[in-house]
């Protein structure tokens, strides 16, 4: 019987060297945000990701295109009047 080679199981723990922790997360992320697209084209559905990183930062992606709020996100359509509604752009 032929065995097949493949990507090793991994634990889900933290990972406690701060240079991996980044270069993990960096590209973790990058595959997840490419997942949401690909869903959202596959499968024509609203798709909304909001990832913060450890310092904060935040990352995210909306199918919607344009721009994503989540008081928008909710209500349908921007009533908050904000100039800060609206702010994050794809």
């Amino acid at each position: 019987m032929k065995k097949k080679m493949g990507r090793g199981k991994i634990e889900i723990k933290k990972i406690e060297n701060t240079n991996s922790r980044q270069v993990t997360f960096s590209k973790r992320r990058a595959g997840l945000l490419k997942k949401a697209q690909e869903l959202a084209i596959l499968c024509d559905a609203e798709v909304v990701v909001i990832v913060f990183s450890n310092t904060g930062k935040l990352f995210e992606f909306s199918s919607a295109g344009g721009c994503f709020c989540f008081p928008c996100f909710l209500l349908g359509s921007c009533k908050c009047q904000s100039l800060h509604c609206c702010s994050i752009v794809v």
